[in-house]
């Protein structure tokens, strides 16, 4: 067996906000790719529409051609109208797992390398100052593991959650039982990442791709008028620059499912061209 089929990389970029979230990926995947070379890449893109919440069906076939290879989401990914147009153009779009069954999508996707290696991206949200009604991530991804573990050993997870108590929760539930977890909704990637005792990589948050000066991606301004005056505000994307891309790069073992290495990654990009070409089209 060769060097190149002993170990696999994985690719994942934290959560792309708006028009400049997808004009960061598709600039830059192509050089990323070129440094790391990997066998799948995966982008959260629950935040990747104009308005910086859902994604439509032309946004999904955008990304995919870009270079992305698995888009999961969280809990803005129905915040547009055409939802379930975007599910329905492809099974890598995926939606968190604990969502009612009666939603469309699935929390869940095999992939096959170029190389032949499946592997599984598995999608999951945190109920902890979210969606409390949610159904439990802990037990469904216990429960889909199950079958997961018959069809491969190499099984990454994007947790979208909000306080770092849970991530960190889920990531020594999951130690040992899955190659590696990620965190993304908080969209500020955080200096944890490590391989947890039992051979899981972890970090708790990728970080974003969106405007450095920017709350989260949206507009300073309007996110300070609602926490001053507790008023109504409408948030908008920031579209002026710098902007920054975040995520990781993982290496893992093909044999045992194990991560050998997860590196931190930071873009910064002052001079990001957003047009048709870079976005897509919504």
């Amino acid at each position: 067996m060769s060097t190149a089929q002993q170990t696999i990389t994985i690719l994942m970029i934290g959560d792309l906000v708006g028009k400049p979230g997808r004009a960061l990926f598709s600039t830059h995947i192509g050089r990323l790719r070129a440094q790391y070379a990997p066998d799948c890449v995966v982008v959260n893109g629950e935040n990747s529409a104009g308005n910086g919440r859902g994604i439509t069906a032309g946004i999904v076939e955008f990304l995919l051609k870009s270079g992305a290879d698995v888009i999961t989401s969280g809990n803005h990914i129905f915040g547009q109208k055409g939802y379930t147009a975007a599910f329905a153009a492809s099974d890598r779009l995926l939606r968190p797992l604990n969502f009612p069954s009666e939603c469309p999508g699935k929390g869940y996707v095999l992939f096959t390398t170029l190389s032949g290696i499946t592997l599984a991206v598995v999608n999951a949200q945190g109920r902890v100052f979210m969606h409390e009604q949610l159904a439990c991530p802990f037990k469904g991804i216990e429960s889909l593991l199950t079958y997961l573990k018959t069809q491969t050993k190499l099984i990454f997870l994007d947790f979208h959650a909000e306080t770092t108590s849970e991530k960190q929760g889920m990531g020594f539930f999951l130690d040992g039982k899955i190659t590696a977890q990620v965190g993304t909704h908080t969209h500020v990637q955080t200096a944890d990442e490590r391989v947890l005792p039992k051979g899981t990589g972890y970090i708790t948050d990728l970080g974003c791709c969106a405007s450095q000066n920017s709350m989260l991606g949206m507009n300073i301004h309007s996110v300070l008028s609602r926490m001053i005056t507790q008023l109504p505000s409408k948030f908008e994307v920031e579209e002026n620059g710098p902007f920054a891309l975040h995520g990781v790069v993982i290496k893992a073992e093909v044999a045992t499912g194990k991560t050998i290495s997860i590196e931190r990654i930071k873009i910064i990009e002052p001079n990001l061209i957003i047009n048709h070409e870079t976005t897509g089209k919504e």
